[in-house]
C-alpha cells in the first residue's frame, strides 16, 4: 500500500498538469469546498400570531334585472344602479370607497328535452364593492340599498386598514419562539445556541381573510330590525424560518 503512494501523487500531479495545460475554454471547473461550520446547524421554523379587530368592512351590493330583450334588460338595470350609487353617496359613502365590481349581460334559456334550447330572455347585473370604513355603520347602509332596489350583497370581507403593526408584533413574536425552541433543542443535545446564521420570512397574514356571510344576517323575528355587521376578531400571523449554529 506504502509503495503505490508515489505513484498516486505523480499521477494526481500528471493530472493536474494537464488540466492546466487545456486551452481556457477547454478547462473543466473543479468543484468550489463547501465550507462547514465550527458547530451543529439547526434549521427551526416558528409562527408569531396577533389578535385585532377589523376596522375595514368590503361588501359588494347590486342590481339584477331581467327582461325580453337585452338592451330592455340593460337599459332597467342602469336606472336601478343609479338609484343604488345615490343611495351610497346620499348615506356618506366616499367616491374612493366605491368600485364597479361586476358588469354582465347574459342571455337566459328554456330547455326542453330533445329541442335546442331556446332564449326566452337577458339577465343585467351590476355591482360595486363598498368599502366601510365605519363597521358600525355598514348593516344600516346594507339596509338603505334594499330600500332603493339593491338585490344582490354579497359579504362582508372584514379587514385591517393598517396590518403593518401587527404583522411586526407577530413576526418578533415568531423569532422569539424560533429561539425559545432553539434554546431546548440546543439544551437537551448538550449545547448552546451561539448565533443566528440565517432568517427567512415564509410568509404573513396581514387580518383580511373574508368572513363568513352568517355575520351579515337580518333578524328572523324582527322584520324591521337593523342589518348588524359584527367585527369579532382576525388573527394576524407571521411565520419564520431561523438557521441557528449550536456550539
Amino acid at each position: 500500500m506504502t509503495r503505490l503512494l508515489p505513484a498516486l501523487a505523480l499521477s494526481l500531479a500528471g493530472s493536474l498538469a494537464g488540466v492546466a495545460a487545456l486551452p481556457a475554454a477547454a478547462q473543466v471547473a473543479l468543484p468550489m469546498a463547501t465550507v462547514v461550520p465550527d458547530g451543529t446547524v439547526l434549521d427551526v421554523a416558528a409562527t408569531g400570531r396577533v389578535s385585532r379587530t377589523p376596522d375595514l368592512a368590503t361588501i359588494t351590493a347590486g342590481v339584477v334585472t331581467q327582461a325580453p330583450v337585452a338592451a330592455a334588460a340593460l337599459a332597467d338595470n342602469a336606472k336601478a344602479m343609479d338609484a343604488v350609487v345615490k343611495a351610497l353617496k346620499a348615506a356618506g359613502t366616499a367616491a374612493r370607497d366605491l368600485t364597479t365590481s361586476n358588469v354582465s349581460l347574459a342571455p337566459q334559456y328554456r330547455y326542453q328535452d330533445g329541442k335546442p334550447p331556446v332564449v326566452t330572455g337577458y339577465q343585467a347585473t351590476n355591482s360595486v364593492a363598498i368599502r366601510f370604513r365605519d363597521i358600525a355603520r355598514s348593516g344600516a347602509v346594507l339596509d338603505a340599498l334594499v330600500r332603493a332596489g339593491a338585490n344582490q350583497i354579497d359579504g362582508p370581507n372584514l379587514s385591517l386598514s393598517d396590518p403593518e403593526a401587527a404583522l411586526d408584533e407577530a413576526r418578533t413574536q415568531a423569532i422569539a419562539k424560533a429561539r425559545a425552541r432553539a434554546e431546548l433543542y440546543a439544551k437537551a443535545a448538550g449545547l448552546s445556541v451561539a448565533r443566528i446564521v440565517a432568517i427567512d420570512e415564509a410568509g404573513d397574514s396581514g387580518g383580511d381573510r373574508p368572513r363568513p356571510m352568517p355575520m351579515l344576517a337580518r333578524a328572523a323575528m324582527a322584520p324591521q330590525a337593523e342589518t348588524v355587521v359584527l367585527p369579532g376578531e382576525t388573527d394576524v400571523t407571521a411565520t419564520v424560518n431561523v438557521r441557528f449554529l449550536l456550539k
